[in-house]
């Protein structure tokens, strides 16, 4: 994979941007592009000109390689940093391209060219071929042609290396309308002129430039503006690097080449010396031995002030707190010292001695700032607790936040200002300045973070009041839900906030707070109480199938009176379980949305069309066409402001409806149970039907009283198996199992009357008669007459014949049990106590005995 890559031209980088030769990396690179076993086959190409002038660009045109290109949509900036190399790409023999970092960049400054020099004379050392890459406008300027780089650089190279011949190539970019022809003399001879201004060793003082470098000159469009033609030229250039070590080719001499396995030692060695000369131009001698010297007899008195017993006396002072003075004695200190090395050092080059004196000073100013940054340390914590004091003091006192946090920081700051100035040596020019910043940061920290929490506990207080006030009121008003609930929490809410915010406001005043922050806290707590009401209707609204079974059965089983409902049969149930149901989906409508307008809304229209309203029928018609509750959210209702969604309410109603089912059927049944037990008559109408229509009917029987007789009699023989055969109990299971189990019962039943009727009229007839003359047994007792034929339209046939038979004596009547009872087996409980009236005498005449047993 590593020699695929090498091979599409993968650049490595050789040398970084700090001077550091990267080894490891081209020990890899030199074994994945198998330059390492080409031995001498081989050619080294470099590349040098101005910074951002489209180096790697060319490089990555002519030999397909992939050095790093800058983005013009981005800036004009450093692209290439340090030294890159790379393997060419379909170029043979094996060629090696260095990418060099740009000369004159604005990054480095225009002081720090040493790494630019460096690098030109290590390309220059190492390649066979070097491209100069220039712009055609700049030929004929001095610095933009890099002409004192090139000049330098020859002078440097002929002093360390031995010399070969290396072929310079100047490639002119942007060619414009001027021929190639009028260009290449022009800059031919600038190369001269730099070669002939540089001073060169006596071995080669006459020696031509062409015995060390093969200068051509070659030139190409605008890459931008024509890049088809720039293409094209870049690819007949590329021609001329086919086989450039063969003899005559564009590598010329290869004298001093090194194998290619040699290749990246040889390259490590030659960087290692050209940064050992830091400085390509040599002192002069005078400079030199100043320099020397100086630096000697700064270092002697800089380790006597580091060994100074009275430094070391306040350094260790300083350490444990503020040194009064600190400023003045250390000052002395350092005078000392520096005067001593200008008697020392007088008399050696004033410019050496002067920097050298200033080097001396700056270490020793090192030396003694970090005791200077212990002492203001120690002033920077006074000053903070000094602050910290005082404003709890002020506010212990009931001053205003504001106030007291302005007049402790003026007070602070002012000391601290006091100590800096005792703390700094005249020598120095230490600005105080970012400490002072330093100091002001952490009384505006701690005042700040005091003041947030005061203004939290206030905010806090503030919401427990409200939360107090609108929880409970508002909970109370949802369990009496009606169409005025909002409205009334809108009052609710109003109110509170109208009587807790401005006392908010007011204690606010002293911390001097902007009206917008102020405002916006205000506003926070106006959206906190909205939140605790809004928290409490959804909360609410959670249980509104609970609330909306409670206001069922509130309505429904409750009079207008608020007194139990008591079913017989008057009411209107159906009416009533509308009403119910019709306040049940109020209350749903109310928790439905958070209204926290006036303006109308359709849920409670819409509900009540939906669900209350309509037939069965029509509602699944209306379904089928358009539900208005298929929906998710509620016409003018934002989705935010909807607790229970309209599909969510045909649920909810659906549920309720099935739940409250029961309580309908049970009023209904107590109704319809009240019913029977009290329909004794016909109603008036059937009465008032009956007298029209049975009008001569009831004339004939008027007419003749038999008839009104025989019918009594009917009546209470009817009467009286009715109650015999329980009538009424028997069809509470329906009405054909009651016919079939009365039919069953009837004949029977008549046979046990008929059988009852013959045995107490056997026993009547077996009574001993009275005695001829009971006046010589006993006294005469008056006769009583016999009571009206009074009759119950609940009393049986034995009850009419016992009210009208004559009485027996005791002692005969002792089959009558049999007689009563069976009696009391027909008769109704409520005349049972009709047996217990006083009995008729026994001297009862003998004809209404024969008149009540033909009746019976």
């Amino acid at each position: 994979m590593e020699e695929s890559d090498a091979a599409e031209g993968v650049a490595v980088q050789l040398i970084d941007g700090e001077g550091e030769f990267a080894a490891e990396g081209a020990e890899r690179f030199m074994a994945a592009a198998g330059v390492a076993g080409c031995g001498l086959s081989y050619a080294v190409v470099s590349i040098m000109g101005p910074q951002s002038s489209g180096k790697s660009t060319l490089l990555n045109q002519l030999f397909g390689t992939n050095f790093r290109e800058m983005d013009a949509f981005r800036g004009r900036s450093q692209t290439t940093k340090g030294i890159w190399i790379a393997r060419c790409v379909g170029v043979e023999p094996c060629t090696v391209v260095l990418d060099l970092e740009g000369t004159d960049g604005r990054e480095r400054g225009e002081d720090d060219t040493a790494f630019e020099k460096q690098s030109s004379l290590f390309a220059l050392a190492i390649s066979d071929i070097v491209l100069i890459n220039m712009w055609c406008h700049d030929i004929g300027r001095e610095q933009a042609a890099n002409k004192p780089l090139l000049k330098t650089v020859f002078q440097v190279m002929m002093r360390l290396f031995s010399p070969r011949k290396t072929t310079l190539l100047f490639v002119i970019r942007d060619k414009t309308r001027t021929p190639l022809e009028h260009l290449e003399p022009v800059l031919r001879e600038d190369i001269q002129k730099i070669w002939n201004s540089v001073a060169k060793p006596e071995a080669h003082k006459d020696t031509p430039i062409s015995e060390f470098f093969n200068v051509q000159v070659t030139a190409l469009s605008s890459f931008e503006e024509k890049e088809d033609q720039f293409r094209e030229q870049v690819q007949q250039l590329r021609q001329r690097f086919s086989n450039s070590i063969a003899p005559g080719g564009l590598a010329g001499d290869r004298r001093g080449v090194v194998p290619a396995s040699g290749f990246l030692f040889s390259s490590q060695q030659i960087w290692k010396v050209i940064r050992e000369n830091k400085d390509l131009d040599l002192p002069a001698h005078k400079v030199m031995v100043a320099t020397v010297r100086c630096d000697e007899i700064a270092n002697e008195k800089f380790g006597c002030i580091t060994s100074d017993t009275e430094w070391l006396d306040v350094e260790s002072a300083v350490q444990s707190g503020p040194v009064p003075g600190f400023g003045k004695k250390l000052g002395n200190i350092v005078e000392v010292h520096l005067q001593e090395y200008d008697k020392e050092a007088i008399y050696f080059d004033e410019a050496v001695r002067k920097g050298k004196r200033q080097h001396l000073e700056s270490r020793i100013l090192n030396l003694v700032q970090p005791a200077f940054q212990k002492m203001l340390t120690h002033l920077r914590t006074k000053a903070l607790e000094k602050f910290k004091t005082g404003l709890n003091s002020s506010l212990e006192s009931g001053k205003g936040f504001a106030v007291s946090a302005r007049e402790n920081t003026e007070c602070s700051l002012k000391d601290f200002e006091q100590g800096c100035a005792d703390a700094i040596i005249k020598q120095a020019n230490w600005d105080c300045s970012k400490i002072l910043e330093k100091v002001r940061r952490d009384i505006e920290d701690h005042a700040l973070s005091i003041r947030e929490s005061k203004l939290s506990e206030l905010t806090t207080h503030a919401k427990e009041k409200l939360r107090k006030a609108l929880a409970e009121p508002v909970e109370s008003l949802f369990d009496a839900a009606d169409q005025t609930t909002w409205t009334s929490i809108r009052n609710v809410y109003k109110r509170e906030t109208e009587a807790i915010l401005p006392e908010f406001l007011k204690t606010l005043c002293g911390f001097e707070m902007e009206y917008a922050p102020a405002e916006e806290m205000v506003s926070k707590l106006r959206d906190y109480a909205r939140s605790v009401v809004e928290s409490k209707a959804k909360e609410e609204s959670s249980k509104v199938l609970i609330h909306m079974k409670d206001r069922f059965t509130t309505v429904f089983s409750h009079d207008k009176d608020s007194i139990p409902r008591v079913w017989t049969g008057k009411e209107d149930v159906r009416a009533i379980a509308k009403e119910a149901r019709s306040a049940a989906l109020k209350l749903l409508s109310v928790m439905a949305a958070i209204r926290w307008d006036d303006e109308p809304d359709r849920i409670e229209s819409i509900l009540t069309s939906t669900l209350l309203e309509g037939s069965v029928v029509s509602k699944i018609a209306h379904a089928a066409s358009a539900d208005p509750l298929a929906s998710t959210t509620w016409e003018e209702i934002p989705p935010k402001h909807t607790m229970i969604t309209p599909s969510q309410c045909k649920s909810l109603w659906k549920q309720f409806k099935s739940e409250t089912e029961f309580t309908i059927t049970q009023a209904v049944s107590t109704q319809q149970a009240h019913r029977r037990g009290n329909s004794k008559l016909p109603p008036p109408w059937a009465i008032v039907a009956i007298a029209i229509l049975g009008f001569n009917e009831i004339m004939v029987l008027l007419r003749n009283p038999i008839y009104v007789f025989l019918l009594f009699v009917g009546y209470l023989m009817f009467k009286a198996l009715a109650m015999q055969l329980d009538v009424s109990r028997e069809f509470q299971n329906g009405v054909v199992p009651g016919i079939i189990s009365v039919s069953a019962k009837l004949l029977p039943t008549i046979q046990n009357l008929v059988n009852k009727v013959a045995a107490e009229q056997q026993a009547e007839h077996q009574r001993p008669h009275p005695h001829p003359h009971p006046q010589a047994a006993e006294p005469p007792q008056p006769q009583m007459q016999p009571p009206p034929l009074l009759l119950s339209p609940r009393s049986p046939m034995s009850e009419l014949r016992r009210l009208h038979m004559p009485s027996s004596p005791r002692k005969a009547a002792s089959p009558v049990p049999s007689s009563s009872s069976s009696s009391s087996a027909v008769s109704s409980p409520r005349h049972v106590g009709e047996d217990q009236k006083p009995r008729p005498g026994v001297g009862e005449p003998e004809n209404q005995s024969t008149i009540a047993d033909s009746i019976v």
